[in-house]
């Protein structure tokens, strides 16, 4: 309990360094979203095939984090292409249907992120319930089982520790001039 209440004020702290200071950088150019969209990509995939092999086998385990190599190789470039094809577009789109460009940065980041999170995660469950769930006539209903099991934590994942963490990782990489 102790270690959950350090967390949580830290991450508060964390929360309201980034507004404060409107820590906010992008990708600006191709290149940079290219190696923005491979790095959140891989992250995400990972994270949500160790949590569906952990629910496939009743419990997580350390041989999860090796298994879970053996689908990345294949969800990795299905979730990039996704993402850097159709989705960003469209979440960009969605998301500046209530947000505007004029709002603060952590406002549309969380915006788009959302709305990346709304598209993706449908997506990436039909993908993987066509490729790993064997569902057979039952289909329509794994894939919306799959769905609603993964996408709380997808959101959670995504907007608490995956996106700053890329986001970290690629303002080291790409300094703001």
């Amino acid at each position: 309990m102790l270690i959950f209440k350090i967390f949580a004020v830290l991450v508060l702290h964390l929360f309201r360094l980034f507004i404060k200071k409107e820590i906010y950088f992008m990708p600006k150019t191709l290149f940079q979203n290219i190696v923005f969209t491979l790095m959140m990509s891989f992250l995400m995939v990972y994270a949500m095939i160790c949590y569906n092999i952990s629910l496939n086998t009743g419990g997580m385990s350390n041989s999860v984090f090796l298994a879970a190599f053996h689908e990345l190789i294949i969800m990795w470039p299905v979730a990039f292409f996704l993402e850097f094809l159709f989705v960003d577009k469209a979440a960009h789109a969605l998301a500046f249907r209530f947000v505007k460009p004029d709002d603060r940065p952590i406002i549309i980041t969380l915006a788009i992120s959302t709305m990346i999170i709304c598209i993706m995660c449908p997506c990436m469950s039909l993908v993987a319930t066509i490729l790993f769930k064997h569902a057979g006539r039952q289909f329509a209903a794994v894939w919306l089982q799959t769905t609603f099991l993964n996408f709380p934590v997808a959101f959670f994942w995504q907007l608490f520790y995956c996106g700053p963490s890329i986001r970290l990782i690629f303002r080291k990489l790409f300094p703001a001039k």
